[in-house]
């Protein structure tokens, strides 16, 4: 495959500073293979948000990534699709998948992300 075809792009919420260190984190991480994800701040990108069909509320409640193909998953599909990408998070991501954790972990994201949103008075 081309290498310009393997680009992904993450839709990220800038304005959460652990968006960014976790951010920072990946690009550390992911060495060479970063390389190829595009990052995005959704941070007053509503109309954009809505051109590509990803709800604005949606995009700060849920992290999405848009794959080679233009598909775009969200919430943990977005973190496994994220971490494949990255040998050393291969593990991780298949880990993230099986059917027990999957849900549990799910569910801890979105009570997380309710926590941090409420905190910083944006929900």
């Amino acid at each position: 495959m081309d290498q310009s075809n393997r680009k992904i792009t993450v839709y990220y919420d800038g304005a959460c500073p652990s968006c960014v260190k976790d951010r920072d984190s990946y690009e550390k991480m992911a060495g060479k293979a970063g390389e190829d994800v595009c990052w995005f701040d959704i941070t007053g990108q509503d109309t954009q948000l809505r051109g590509i069909g990803i709800d604005p509320h949606k995009a700060m409640t849920e992290l999405h990534v848009r794959d080679e193909h233009q598909r775009v998953v969200s919430e943990l599909d977005a973190y496994i699709l994220l971490m494949q990408r990255v040998p050393r998070l291969k593990p991780l991501a298949w880990l993230i998948s099986l059917p027990l954790i999957r849900p549990m972990l799910s569910t801890l994201y979105r009570r997380m992300v309710r926590k941090r949103l409420k905190r910083t008075g944006r929900m």
